[in-house]
């Protein structure tokens, strides 16, 4: 999905992983804080083996939030993460 206006993550609790398009998923901690600028493609979710809480925050351009695209493969997903 993206984000007309950008997004930011913070992460509250747990292990979670972060995609953007074309490129190996990024492990992301409790503590960290990650921003997606605008129209850039990604994903964000729990990692495979841990649960994750967030907040995310981004704001509304001409009443839109998000643009939903393709679900997430199972190879996308499950590929190792960089550091």
């Amino acid at each position: 999905h993206t984000h007309p206006l950008g997004q930011t993550l913070y992460v509250v609790n747990g292990t979670g992983l972060i995609g953007l398009r074309g490129e190996a998923p990024k492990e992301i901690h409790a503590g960290d804080t990650v921003w997606i600028p605008p129209g850039e493609e990604h994903w964000h979710g729990a990692s495979p083996t841990q649960s994750m809480t967030h907040i995310a925050i981004q704001e509304a351009q001409g009443g839109q939030v998000a643009v939903w695209l393709e679900k997430v493969s199972d190879k996308d997903y499950l590929a190792p993460p960089n550091p």
